[in-house]
């Protein structure tokens, strides 16, 4: 429409900001806990028709408005951890967040530069370049410093018919999806004089909701064997107290007496980090435990750092006991929880760079899963489960997912939630069942459909008992990743480029 073209060109700078930043705002609320997935449609396509006929400099610029509304929202709770659990100020913690806050938002903003730059003024830019360049930025800072894959569009999709792409896509196909309907709907506001390759394109997008769907109704994997009964613990322990020397006896007091009724299940399971001293302090009470699971004839899983002394390092760690085998060293780390970047220059600066658990290292990105008799364990420990293609190559020869965590950092926000819901994510990409085992939750059952079976109430003391279904078999994602969706849409800029003027 002429009207919206005219009243979007007659904005100015300022207030364009500002629109851009409350449609970043829009989209975490599609996350869990909200789950309001059109409002993430209303952001982008609002996005859209602000980036419309733009530089490339006023489209960073826009850009970066829009990436701090998305994490600014989406990822405040990192506020909790910096100021509760690492004892900065409330003043401070929020300077650091916002600092890491304008940082991420820079880095989602630099593909829209080329995007002004390039394809603003393309006739088919707006309907494909800004799906793809978006695209390509979530897959970019799914490893770009170690990567912060947070708050990709798909997740929002979890229970709408574009789930059933996961199994074949992952979620960035789901993306996507979600960005060319975004794309689509812009270019009907904008432009609904180019009516015949729109109608195409309409058809053609909107299509793939459907599409989605019947996708859903596939099995990809099928059952193998009989169902395993399993049963959890969920220990409440306090982060503040997790590390503290005089509140270690109560911890294993706590982990004992939860477990107690526990061990007539198949697989009994710790969560990360629950026991609170390195494995070689504790062999004798892992002999104990070792002991226990032989008698009861459960296997058992525990997280625990696991330290190589003849190196000095350490890893977070899980560990199988009894007719469990195998132990397994985490791979992704979280920086500051995990490590430290710029070591020599920030240790000692506050506490939060001297966190009890800061002192991991990353292990050996070749390792085997756990294994329980017949059945595979692809186990991930906490951050780990939201890198999708790390948890779809160690799945293809496993049968179950695991994933053990301590979202105690975040306290009663939104980030456990959406940490949970990545899990599930995790779960219908692979067509295999997951099991969450947290220290206050959310301690979960999820299916191979990705739809939560049994769970915990979180900051509770409490165990968990549910029926795992091992299943084999490989969903189209596990066999290529998420190479296709990205490489798809490179080929897009590449013609775009190309081709400037058709």
């Amino acid at each position: 429409m002429t009207e919206l073209r005219a009243a979007l060109a007659r904005l100015p700078g300022w207030a364009a900001w500002l629109l851009c930043a409350a449609s970043g705002a829009l989209v975490p609320l599609s996350f869990a806990p909200f789950d309001l997935w059109p409002l993430a449609l209303l952001g982008l396509v609002a996005f859209a028709l602000l980036l419309d006929q733009q530089s490339g400099r006023t489209a960073w610029w826009r850009a970066w408005g829009f990436g701090i509304g998305l994490y600014g929202v989406g990822v405040s709770w990192i506020f909790i951890s910096i100021h509760s659990f690492g004892n900065a100020s409330a003043p401070l913690a929020a300077v650091m967040t916002g600092l890491f806050v304008l940082f991420v938002a820079l880095v989602f903003s630099l593909p829209f530069y080329l995007y002004g730059r390039w394809f603003s003024q393309h006739p088919l830019g707006p309907l494909l370049a800004f799906a793809a360049l978006y695209l390509l930025g979530e897959w970019l800072r799914g490893w770009l410093l170690t990567g912060f894959p947070w708050l990709y569009l798909g997740y929002g999709h979890l229970d709408t018919w574009l789930a059933g792409w996961a199994p074949v896509t992952g979620v960035l196909g789901l993306s996507l999806i979600l960005l060319l309907t975004a794309s689509i709907i812009a270019q009907w506001l904008l432009r609904p004089s180019r009516p015949r390759i729109q109608i195409a394109a309409t058809l053609l997008v909107f299509g793939l909701w459907p599409i989605g769907w019947g996708l859903n109704q596939i099995e990809w994997t099928q059952p193998q064997g009989e169902p395993v009964t399993v049963g959890m613990i969920q220990p409440n322990i306090p982060q503040d107290r997790k590390w503290d020397p005089t509140f270690f006896e109560p911890t294993l007091k706590r982990l004992d007496g939860l477990s107690e009724d526990l061990w007539d299940n198949d697989w009994l399971i710790w969560p990360e980090a629950a026991i609170p001293r390195v494995y070689h302090q504790m062999l004798p009470y892992l002999e104990t435990l070792n002991e226990r699971a032989e008698e009861t004839e459960t296997g058992f899983i525990t997280g625990i750092i696991f330290d190589e002394r003849r190196k000095g390092e350490y890893y977070n760690s899980v560990v199988g006991l009894g007719p469990a085998l195998g132990i397994y060293h985490k791979r992704r780390l979280v920086p500051f929880g995990e490590y430290v970047p710029l070591e020599d220059w920030l240790r000692g600066l506050i506490d939060f760079f001297d966190l009890p658990t800061s002192i991991i290292s990353r292990g050996p990105w070749e390792q085997s899963g756990l294994q329980i008799g017949d059945v595979g364990i692809s186990a991930s420990v906490c951050y780990e489960v939201v890198y999708p293609d790390l948890v779809a190559r160690s799945a293809r020869d496993r049968q179950v997912l695991l994933t053990i965590s301590n979202d105690g950092w975040f306290a009663d926000s939104i980030g456990p939630l959406q940490h949970m819901q990545m899990a599930r994510m995790r779960a219908l990409e692979t067509g295999r069942p997951m099991i969450r085992a947290t220290n206050n939750g959310v301690s979960a059952f999820v299916g191979h459909k990705g739809q939560i079976e049994k769970r915990a109430e979180q900051f509770v003391q409490t165990n968990l008992e549910g029926s795992v279904q091992p299943r084999t078999g490989m969903t189209p994602f596990m066999g290529w990743g998420s190479w296709p969706v990205v490489v798809l849409c490179g080929m897009i800029l590449v013609l775009l480029r190309a081709f400037p003027r058709r």
